[in-house]
């Protein structure tokens, strides 16, 4: 009897643990960390989540004005100041 409850409550382990897949690769996830250091986005401390912190505020503003800058998105409506990537 215990042998069923226990082969029961593994087959129940196994299939449950499909739900929890990811949805990104290894790939993707390197890429947006890339990008993330490319942009400043890293840059978001525990306290200031999900805002820069203000300590590093002035080297994110480089590091977003360099990433457009590079990659042209420029966003025109705001004078040539670089789009926010995550809007």
């Amino acid at each position: 009897m215990k042998k069923i409850a226990m082969l029961t409550l593994s087959l129940i382990v196994l299939a449950s643990s499909n739900a929890f897949a990811q949805e990104k690769t290894r790939a993707e996830v390197y890429q947006e960390l890339v990008t993330a250091q490319q942009n400043g986005s890293n840059l978001v401390t525990d306290e200031s989540y999900p805002d820069i912190s203000p300590v590093y505020t002035q080297q994110a503003l480089q590091l977003q004005a360099r990433y457009a800058q590079s990659h042209g998105t420029v966003d025109m409506a705001s004078n040539g100041v670089p789009a926010n990537p995550y809007n």
